[in-house]
Formats: structure tokens, sequence, C-alpha cells
């Protein structure tokens, strides 16, 4: 019997550059944003608050990135992705604490394997994920 089980996670270094290629790339589009990384376990690994940023947009980023790191799809995903499940399944897993199904969240995936996930919030759902895909590329990956 296996009692414990490794697990990776992305590192702080990593963290850090995708929060700030995420924030660089919000400067660029004029907005103003908050930026979180979780890891696998979705414990915050980094977080970026941009002056000016929505206080609420704090919550969201982080809970962004939980949904993105604990589901592995991105948050713009969901509306699709539950048209398949019955309306019970559609209307709970929506009000589910921390579960995000609007765009802006992406999974952190290195060698197929799920090492986190990185939320944005502070613009349309279509500049928050373009965010964080410019987080993923500065680490050198894609979503």
């Amino acid at each position: 019997m296996q009692i414990a089980h490794s697990q990776s996670v992305i590192g702080w270094e990593a963290a850090a550059t995708a929060a700030r290629a995420a924030v660089l790339h919000a400067q660029g589009l004029g907005l103003c944003i908050n930026v979180a990384v979780v890891d696998s376990g979705g414990n915050l690994a980094a977080f970026l608050r941009m002056p000016g940023a929505y206080l609420h947009s704090i919550d969201i980023a982080i809970d962004k990135a939980y949904t993105a790191a604990s589901f592995g799809l991105a948050t713009s995903q969901w509306h699709a992705a539950l048209q398949q499940h019955s309306e019970a399944v559609r209307e709970g897993i929506v009000r589910r604490p921390r579960f995000v199904a609007f765009g802006g969240g992406l999974p952190i995936v290195e060698h197929g394997q799920r090492v986190g996930g990185i939320g944005v919030s502070g613009g349309s759902e279509e500049q928050d994920e373009a965010c964080a895909q410019a987080g993923l590329q500065a680490i050198g990956l894609m979503s």
C-alpha cells in the first residue's frame, strides 16, 4: 500500500515571474489588475495587486487560480463544459465556495502535469485571460 505520494508544484520563482508578466501585460493594456498564482494544492504561491485594482477582484483572482488548479480547466471553459451535465450539477457547482465559471483563470501544466493555476481579475474576461496567458508565456508554458 502506498501511503505517500509526491506532487509537483510551481516554484516560487516561476510563480513570481508569471505574476509579474501578467501585471506588465495589464499595464500595457491600461488596466489595473490583481493576479494570483496557486500551486497544485490551491495554496497561494504569488500575488500582485496593482494600485487602483478593484478590491473585490483580490479574492476573485485568487479563486480563479484555485478553480483552474483544482479542475485543470480554464475558467472561461466552464460554461460550455457544464452544458453536458444535469441541471442539478449546472446550478450546484457554480454555488460552491471559491468556484469561478468565467474567464481569467488558467491551469499551469508542465510536461502534462498540473502544477498550479493563475488567476487575473480587473479587466474584461478576455483581458483577464490574456494577462494570465502572458504569465504562462513568461515561464515558457501555454494554456
